[in-house]
């Protein structure tokens, strides 16, 4: 595939950014679902959401605005403006959906599982779409690129501290349900996201 062949229009990369972000307001969907978390800014906002009974969307929203100006620093105008378009659609689409799709209490491990398949899923069409959900992994490129502290380090730090905040909030199984989620979400990312596989611009 040339370069020139694998760019996108204005017009994929809106279709891109909206099915990415309604794949991964499914997940949030199915993770409440059955009471789970998962990893980064979106699993603190749900155990923040837990804590305090407000809604994901605001909450996952206000933790993102902080990383725009790294993002805008370090990843360029473009990456930043989608990474805000895809943060403000998956914040509308989950205080959305509750509306249109009632999910039913589902077991832990179809949660966990269906959730890091949707939310793996979405995020590659983002990522394929020059976009992210920001928070920490606009701030572990960053570490990465000036302090040499590998990303995947960081971003598993802080995963680690998000899932001992859930301890404190919802029962210790349901913690290991939820790391199978971020297990099935992580593997789909990292065996798909691939630029020897798909390089787009």
């Amino acid at each position: 595939m040339s370069e020139k062949t694998a760019r996108h229009t204005l017009i994929d990369d809106a279709q891109g950014l909206v099915v990415g972000t309604l794949l991964v307001a499914l997940s949030v969907q199915l993770l409440q679902g059955a009471g789970l978390v998962t990893g980064q800014i979106a699993g603190l906002s749900l155990v923040a959401s837990y804590a305090t009974g407000w809604a994901f969307g605001p909450i996952f929203f206000g933790l993102n605005l902080p990383f725009y100006w790294l993002a805008f620093r370090r990843l360029g105008r473009a990456f930043t403006l989608k990474s805000f378009a895809a943060v403000g659609l998956l914040s509308l689409f989950t205080e959305l959906t509750p509306a249109v799709l009632t999910v039913q209490p589902l077991s832990a491990p179809a949660a966990a599982v269906l959730a890091g398949v949707t939310a793996g899923a979405g995020l590659l069409a983002l990522f394929r779409h020059g976009a992210s959900l920001g928070g920490v992994g606009i701030l572990a490129v960053w570490l990465q690129d000036s302090r040499g502290i590998r990303a995947g380090w960081v971003q598993l730090g802080f995963d680690a501290a998000v899932f001992a905040l859930a301890l404190a909030v919802i029962a210790p199984l349901t913690v290991l349900w939820s790391l199978l989620g971020a297990v099935v979400l992580n593997l789909i990312i990292a065996t798909n996201h691939r630029r020897d596989r798909y390089v787009a611009r």
